[in-house]
């Protein structure tokens, strides 16, 4: 989220992405940051254990999503 944010503070558009485990988590760093409104994109969690072509299927199903985060 340090990131983002800094990308953020430069005028370049950026967004979160991480697995549904953390939306509490993202929501409470990103009012610390002074982002709120932070662009996010949430996956189905666990990834870690996930095969190659399962990552690939969770990509291409937010791929959408996280290009319009960035482009809006």
């Amino acid at each position: 989220m340090h990131d983002i944010a800094d990308l953020e503070l430069r005028g370049l558009p950026g967004v979160f992405v991480a697995s549904d485990e953390f939306v509490t988590a993202a929501d409470a760093q990103s009012v610390a940051l002074g982002f709120p409104t932070m662009k996010r994109v949430f996956t189905s969690h666990p990834i870690q254990d996930r095969t190659d072509d399962e990552m690939r299927a969770l990509a291409d199903a937010v791929f959408d999503e996280i290009l319009a985060a960035i482009t809006q």
